[in-house]
């Protein structure tokens, strides 16, 4: 079940680090925000698993680690079935008695690639078991630590070293696949969005999906300073801006039931505090070339998509 857990700054200030500093991770890394977020809400002894990205590079370079807990780094593909494997684990040793605690909490971190491409296949089927972890994608848009190559996340019209913006190509050609209706569409008991932006509903979430029965999945946008090319200091801003265009809306679906969080439920009852898309895009290199006049109108087609994709979201929340 899970509760309405309460929290005060003071309370989470209090609790151990469990991402150490001195990790290797870029000036202004979204990521590694969102991981100490995160971490904040465990409950009790956690281990987690970590699939091949910029968080696994950075966190465990040979002989350092900046972890606390148990960890453990598996392959880019399959860090669900890695979860999966370990709660199961978990599962026998307490049948026979071994396991000293009620209950240690299991969490996959993963970036975007190795969970709308590579990943899904492992995601999907430890999803249909019904294994009880939370997955969690923090999402930065491109295979980040591999050179910022395009993948299913990354937005139409960035510009990537695999997608370039040039004179007839205006950078991603295809639109960013809706991961987060993929999860739902599996009716696993919870689903839900967050930005390290709006900390306090990223660490609640955190915590509903740790406490329910079954595969739960977070997914939270993890600004990348270096392949959305902005300045370092601008990453939380980004993120705000993210959920304030409704590009990246919050919201979160418990057992099949949808709602939008509170600042995104506030742009709901108040539509006129929706910004426009060119305000999240005019500060990121990656967008840059699409306000040139040739290229304006792929400005429009993204308003049209987010408008789209807004509207969608309040008819499942029953706010159309």
């Amino acid at each position: 079940m899970m509760s309405e857990w309460k929290f005060t700054i003071k309370d989470l200030a209090e609790k151990p680090e469990l991402l150490m500093a001195g990790h290797r991770a870029c000036a202004g890394c979204g990521p590694a925000v969102v991981y100490r977020q995160i971490l904040k809400a465990a409950r009790g002894p956690i281990i987690a698993t970590n699939a091949t990205g910029c968080m696994e590079v950075v966190s465990t370079i040979y002989p350092y680690t900046a972890w606390s807990i148990p960890w453990i780094h598996t392959a880019f593909e399959n860090v669900a079935a890695n979860a999966a494997g370990i709660e199961a684990a978990l599962k026998v040793m307490k049948k026979k008695g071994k396991l000293k605690h009620d209950h240690v909490d299991v969490i996959a971190f993963a970036g975007d690639g190795g969970t709308y491409d590579i990943g899904l296949q492992a995601l999907s089927g430890a999803a249909e078991r019904g294994h009880d972890f939370l997955y969690v994608l923090y999402d930065n848009e491109a295979y980040m630590n591999t050179g910022i190559q395009r993948s299913g996340g990354t937005p139409h019209g960035a510009w990537t070293t695999t997608s370039p913006a040039g004179r007839v190509i205006p950078g991603k050609l295809r639109y960013k696949k809706p991961i987060t209706e993929i999860m739902v569409a599996h009716d696993i008991p919870y689903v839900a969005t967050a930005s390290p932006s709006h900390w306090k509903d990223l660490i609640k979430k955190t915590r509903k999906g740790l406490e329910v029965e079954g595969t739960a999945f977070l997914h939270v946008l993890a600004p990348c300073p270096r392949g959305w090319r902005y300045d370092t200091s601008k990453t939380i801003e980004l993120a705000h801006l993210a959920v304030q265009t409704c590009v990246f809306p919050l919201w979160e679906v418990v057992d099949g039931e949808y709602a939008l969080s509170a600042p995104s439920k506030v742009i709901a009852l108040r539509p006129e505090r929706k910004k426009p898309i060119r305000e999240y895009l005019k500060g990121q290199g990656r967008f840059r070339h699409l306000f040139k006049p040739e290229f304006e109108s792929v400005i429009d087609d993204l308003q049209n998509i987010v408008d789209k994709r807004w509207r969608r979201l309040l008819k499942k929340c029953g706010m159309d």
